[in-house]
């Protein structure tokens, strides 16, 4: 898995329900499963990999929501309350799906669905 099991215990913490991938799943499962799984049970999505918002955008999908983290630092003590902060201020939109990547200094957010965007010719 790409995130420490730890996380769980910071979301934990705020009250949220968190569970890491590898106690639902094998950790060989492909993207897809994790996000139908996601989607299915009613949870976001929080990852280092950007494999997620290419998924979501591709497939035009409007569930389930995913954070990505980026960076070299995704450790909950670096990035534990640029995070939480970031769930606080878009919750309206990750409940309704979103798309959010956080790095130390920016949150961006996509609604979804993600259209493609078309060829320039």
């Amino acid at each position: 898995m790409n995130l420490s099991p730890y996380w769980t215990a910071v979301f934990n913490k705020q009250g949220d329900d968190a569970v890491h991938w590898s106690e639902v799943g094998a950790v060989t499962a492909k993207d897809e499963e994790i996000l139908s799984w996601a989607a299915e049970q009613g949870y976001v999505v929080f990852t280092h990999d950007l494999d997620f918002g290419t998924l979501l955008a591709t497939q035009e999908r409007k569930t389930p929501s995913v954070i990505q983290l980026r960076g070299q630092e995704v450790t909950p003590d670096r990035m534990a309350d640029v995070l939480l902060l970031t769930i606080r201020q878009f919750a309206s939109e990750l409940a309704s799906g979103a798309l959010i990547t956080i790095d130390s200094k920016n949150a961006r957010v996509r609604i979804l669905p993600i259209k493609p965007q078309a060829e320039s010719k």
